[in-house]
């Protein structure tokens, strides 16, 4: 057998290749849409992908499964289960609990599982000749190191009210048949730390049956269903915006993207006329540099690996875009916003040089250090702004600070004062300076930005409330 790992720090999702030798053929479970990652470690293995399997109709990311059937007409295996509300709208082969999937000499065993989603499944892997018993589980959704997946996503992204409690008590029944499995089964889920898609992921990429029965939270209310899904419920962090795009994506038929794009080079009157259509420009320059000077209008989300996630909050599905980018970032970006559907790019430009060149004149943000903050404090007529996630500020906040998710900053922009100074502040800066860069979009003049944010504050030993 041959067994691979993909991982996408990005979306902290994970992806699988599991191969026959014997045969040269192989299986990819759970593909992000920029598939030539597989088609390169097949060709590396001399083998042929003929198997594809998706755990459930995913929400954070969207599937590259038709993608990689397409390009090697491989069989899509993808649950039946669910009801009629949750069935793929495409052609598929379907699978329900207790399906045997043949892969030379591996077998998978679906599993129905549901609760994150009412198709859920797992796949319970079994290497024949080396064993009967088996020996890996690709979980999906419903257990993750240290924790297992949410059912809330449907209603709070998706808008189906209602579902969160029944995906609770649903996923409570769905963990017995985790327990019953033999404890040395290694757990490989399709997500890792950082994912929106529980609240307290392990950091590690893989765990074993029998070490979730002793550590996953989980596990210790066996007896206690409501006390599950009272603390399943509790404190989960806010979906990304773009959850719900996805859901409806990977659900229906919708055109594909077998490679990815080259982005076109604007020149400048490319860029002003697409800013004059409402084009947004997304600057991925670092936060330090977008501070000296930016255009006006642009927003601030940096080139790390949460920068798809924000995107997928402030960009819509049907408006171009254009990015400041780094052409050598230029091809991670794309692959990064292809993976949650953003394929509307316009163009870009390197930097903002020709821009100013022409004439421009870039704005500067407001950038103040704690100093300047406590100042500000003192004097008690300011606003103060904390942009973390509702989690995140009971934890501990600073006196009198609103709590607005930058998330929700958009539609709630009447909360912002114009009147007096506002001081905003997430954890580090970069959600901070993203909207700071929202705000000034919409004309507001008397934003100040607390970068350094609550870790300076806590640093210095600067008292906290909880709530």
């Amino acid at each position: 057998m041959y067994f691979q790992h993909i991982y996408d720090k990005s979306l902290a999702q994970s992806s699988y290749f599991i191969g026959c030798q014997k045969v040269g053929i192989a299986a990819v479970i759970d593909p992000k849409r920029d598939v030539d990652t597989y088609l390169e470690i097949a060709q590396q293995q001399k083998m042929n992908i003929t198997h594809i399997l998706e755990t459930h109709i995913h929400a954070d990311f969207l599937s590259g499964s038709r993608e990689l059937a397409s390009l090697t007409g491989a069989q899509m295996f993808l649950s039946d289960e669910g009801g009629p509300d949750w069935q793929y709208e495409f052609d598929h082969t379907g699978v329900k609990n207790g399906s045997i999937i043949e892969l030379g000499n591996l077998k998978f065993e679906v599993l129905h599982t549901p609760g994150h989603t009412p198709e859920s499944i797992c796949f319970l892997l079994t290497d024949k000749p080396a064993s009967d018993a088996p020996i890996m589980l690709f979980t999906g959704d419903l257990v993750f190191v240290g924790d297992i997946g949410r059912p809330d996503l449907l209603e709070k992204a998706a808008g189906l009210i209602g579902t969160q409690e029944i995906g609770a008590h649903q996923l409570f029944i769905s963990l017995k048949k985790f327990a019953a499995l033999p404890p040395y089964v290694q757990v490989w889920p399709a997500h890792g730390a950082g994912s929106a898609c529980g609240k307290a992921i392990g950091s590690v990429p893989s765990t074993t049956t029998g070490y979730e029965m002793i550590r996953n939270w989980a596990f210790q209310f066996q007896q206690d269903e409501e006390g599950f899904v009272k603390y399943l419920l509790a404190d989960q962090p806010e979906p990304p915006k773009y959850f719900a795009k996805m859901k409806q994506l990977n659900k229906v038929n919708r055109p594909l993207l077998t490679e990815v794009p080259i982005i076109k080079a604007l020149d400048n009157n490319e860029l002003l006329s697409a800013l004059k259509k409402g084009y947004k420009l997304i600057d991925t320059r670092d936060k330090s540099i977008f501070a000296t000077g930016y255009i006006p209008g642009s927003i601030n989300i940096q080139a790390n690996n949460s920068f798809n996630t924000w995107a997928g909050w402030f960009l819509d599905y049907d408006t171009p875009f254009m990015l400041i980018a780094n052409p050598n970032e230029l091809d991670d970006l794309t692959r990064k916003l292809m993976r949650i559907g953003l394929d509307n790019i316009y163009g870009y430009i390197p930097d903002i040089n020709e821009w100013v060149n022409a004439g421009g004149l870039p704005e500067q943000e407001t950038v103040i250090s704690i100093n300047e903050f406590k100042e500000l404090y003192s004097n008690n007529d300011i606003q103060i702004v904390d942009l973390r996630g509702a989690t995140e500020y009971k934890s501990g906040h600073i006196s009198k600070a609103n709590n607005l998710f930058i998330g929700h900053l958009p539609e709630n922009m009447n909360k912002i004062s114009r009147e007096k100074k506002v001081v905003i502040h997430c954890q580090s800066g970069d959600r901070s300076t993203i909207a700071y860069s929202l705000l000034a979009r919409e004309g507001f003049k008397n934003v100040l930005n607390f970068s350094d944010g609550m870790n300076k504050w806590i640093q210095d030993n600067n008292p906290v409330e909880q709530q």
